[in-house]
């Protein structure tokens, strides 16, 4: 009886959403033109990441790499580059290792195959929902947290959205249910859930195209749903960072290949259980040295949050032997294990054009900029 009551109140609000996306929908690039590569940018780029967040990026990716060869063939380190700021570096990454393989097995054209996109590194059932529905027209939905809320509210289920049994059961519902115009039904339920059934606080209900259907609405419960389990907490870290200056360039160290922020440069720094750095701390004390405190920051990963002191420290200009005992005196000070060539003195143009800095330390970046 529920079942068949789900169905039906989905089938009523199809055209009534199909309507209000016509006339609401926010005119976004990826939309006016939605190749399957354009979806998949896009779509990678928006996990975890506001609309407006993700323009500029979206705009400089494609200008720089216009199709799934060029990402193919990308270098690593200008890859990362051009992803620096919006986090979670391992989605690019397995952006390429996708793009390789489908030049190597699909000739550098997207598979218009769900289940052959679905295997492809990175990808899963949302972003293969997307992909096939919104590029190639196939009838499949495309479930994000946006429309497990729209459907948890337009039914009255108080399933946990949080839960994969739940989102496996509104997949499989919504499969069942999908309209002719399946893209733009999975986006109409996507932005009504950004831009009308709004989470963590009073949804919009007077501009929702779907009121009168919406069961929540009805027996007052919009403000309780959807159900979700709270998180766990994270973890906090206190950590020190450095910048350190010396004729311009600034020390930056690569981080290990696995783990947090594989791969990308850093400012210097480490757990707050460390001594500060010295006043002797360069060579002989002789050279001439400013340091002083930044304004702290916070930094808040999925799993653990940075608290952070900054140090700004500026010396007269360093010769080679110098430069090499400050690094040394650097990963004494950190901890760091680490190769030689994972610690570089860089200058302002090569910290823009080369080096990803994650946006873990965008506000050091800033204000070490200002100094």
């Amino acid at each position: 009886m529920k079942e068949r009551e789900t169905h039906r109140l989905i089938q009523e609000a199809i055209p009534f959403l199909l309507q209000w996306y016509d006339y609401n929908r926010r005119i976004l690039p990826w939309r006016e033109e939605p190749t399957p590569y354009r979806v998949w940018v896009s779509e990678i780029m928006l996990q975890q990441t506001r609309v407006e967040a993700v323009r500029g990026y979206y705009d400089r990716f494609l200008s720089r790499l216009p199709g799934i060869r060029e990402l193919a063939q990308v270098p690593e380190e200008e890859l990362l580059k051009l992803w620096e700021g919006l986090g979670y570096y391992n989605r690019v990454r397995n952006m390429q290792k996708a793009a390789k393989l489908i030049v190597e097995q699909y000739g550098g054209e997207m598979p218009s195959d769900y289940r052959k996109i679905r295997e492809l590194p990175g990808i899963g059932d949302y972003t293969a929902g997307a992909i096939s529905s919104i590029a190639f027209g196939l009838p499949y939905p495309a479930i994000d947290g946006n429309v497990l809320r729209v459907m948890s509210r337009i039914t009255c289920d108080t399933s946990d959205i949080s839960k994969e049994a739940t989102k496996k059961y509104w997949r499989e519902t919504l499969l069942e249910l999908m309209p002719e115009r399946c893209g733009d039904f999975n986006q109409s339920l996507m932005e009504l859930g950004a831009m009308v059934c709004l989470p963590n606080g009073k949804p919009l209900c007077e501009q929702c195209p779907v009121m009168q259907l919406c069961r929540a609405f009805q027996e007052d419960k919009e403000l309780t749903l959807p159900v979700k389990a709270e998180k766990k907490e994270r973890r906090i870290e206190k950590r020190n960072v450095y910048i350190f200056r010396q004729n311009g360039k600034e020390l930056l160290h690569r981080r290990p290949k696995k783990g947090l922020l594989a791969g990308l440069w850093e400012y210097p720094n480490c757990l707050i259980s460390a001594e500060n750095l010295p006043e002797e701390f360069l060579p002989g004390g002789s050279k001439r040295i400013i340091k002083r405190e930044m304004k702290k920051a916070k930094h808040i990963f999925s799993h653990v949050e940075w608290h952070m002191d900054g140090y700004f420290i500026e010396a007269e200009p360093l010769n080679q032997r110098e430069e090499e005992q400050i690094i040394q005196e650097m990963m004494r000070l950190t901890e760091t294990e680490s190769n030689r060539e994972d610690w570089v003195f860089a200058n302002k143009e090569e910290r823009t054009q080369e080096y990803p800095i994650p946006a873990a330390f965008e506000k050091f970046k800033r204000k070490g900029e200002t100094e």
